[in-house]
């Protein structure tokens, strides 16, 4: 069974990760009320992209006419989360809605500041967080201290097979819509969303299509790679008419020559990770992504892959 607290993906055994100051330790939430509000960039009308310090992790909020709003992912720190709270309330928007991607820590965090919409997610990645509720709770303490334990992963599941989100819910019904894109790559009930608006549209990708981590399949699965690239084509499919990708972590791609351009760089190392493990080369994967922590993370899968 795959665990999303022992996947390479923000592994609890990283106390100290990239942009977290080192020997952080477990505290309280904080009790400031001037929490400065984050910087927003509207990637296309509608959707609006604020990018953490850790991970280059992104937290998306989807934006309906009526000023009713989406919040995606919201991460990472308790301030960063306070801060995207405070940037929603300075903009008079209204959250009606929650989603987490799928089921690691980094993705269900919340924060009371944003209310009590409900959030969702798909049934499979609801049922992984609350099952290991434990270590999520961990591994937000070890890396981004001081979230409210209560609201950590406190996720309603969507009902099996949803292909769309049950969001707006009042009068911007008929200007915006949400499809569910799930698949199994990277962790069980993995979900992508695609926002469209009448003015732009964008695909919410979870962790998957980003310029600065290769894709991290789930060792655990059937066909880990095999998988993976499944989850490749369908994302392919239904970007072929969007106008911007949303990362989990990194930069949105915009227009449709980045968008492909992601989609061939994950392809292509695919392709070269499945040639390593089963031995079939002799030289390292070559990818310009392979720096730092996601070198590690590779080294780590393509471990787990020849051990299969």
């Amino acid at each position: 069974m795959h665990d999303p607290a022992q996947h390479g993906a923000h592994d609890p055994a990283r106390p100290d990760p990239p942009g977290a100051p080192a020997g952080s330790g477990p505290a309280g939430p904080p009790r400031s009320t001037a929490v400065p509000a984050r910087d927003l960039v509207e990637v296309v009308p509608g959707v609006w992209v604020a990018t953490a310090e850790i991970w280059t992790t992104t937290s998306t909020v989807a934006v309906a006419p009526d000023g009713e709003a989406l919040v995606v992912d919201p991460a990472v720190t308790v301030a960063e989360v306070e801060g995207l709270a405070a940037a929603v309330a300075e903009r008079g928007w209204r959250v009606t809605a929650g989603f987490a991607t799928h089921a690691h820590w980094d993705h269900v965090l919340w924060s009371a500041s944003l209310g009590c919409a409900p959030r969702w997610a798909t049934a499979r990645a609801a049922d992984v967080v609350h099952r290991r509720r434990a270590e999520a709770l961990a591994s937000a303490d070890a890396a981004a201290p001081g979230h409210d334990p209560g609201l950590v992963g406190a996720l309603s599941p969507l009902p099996r097979g949803a292909r769309r989100l049950p969001w707006p819910t009042g009068a911007s019904t008929d200007h915006v819509a949400v499809t569910v894109v799930e698949h199994d790559a990277h962790a069980p009930g993995h979900a992508a969303l695609v926002v469209r608006t009448a003015h732009g549209s964008a695909l919410l990708a979870g962790d998957m299509l980003s310029d600065t981590e290769v894709p991290l399949v789930d060792a655990g699965s059937r066909d880990p790679v095999g998988v993976y690239r499944g989850a490749l084509d369908a994302l392919g499919r239904v970007a072929r008419d969007v106008d911007a990708v949303v990362p989990g972590h990194g930069r949105p791609a915009v227009g449709r020559t980045a968008i492909d351009e992601r989609l061939a760089a994950d392809r292509s190392y695919l392709d070269a990770l499945a040639a390593a493990a089963a031995g079939r080369v002799a030289t390292p994967v070559d990818d310009p992504r392979l720096t730092g922590y996601v070198a590690t993370w590779h080294d780590e899968q393509l471990t787990a892959l020849r051990g299969r």
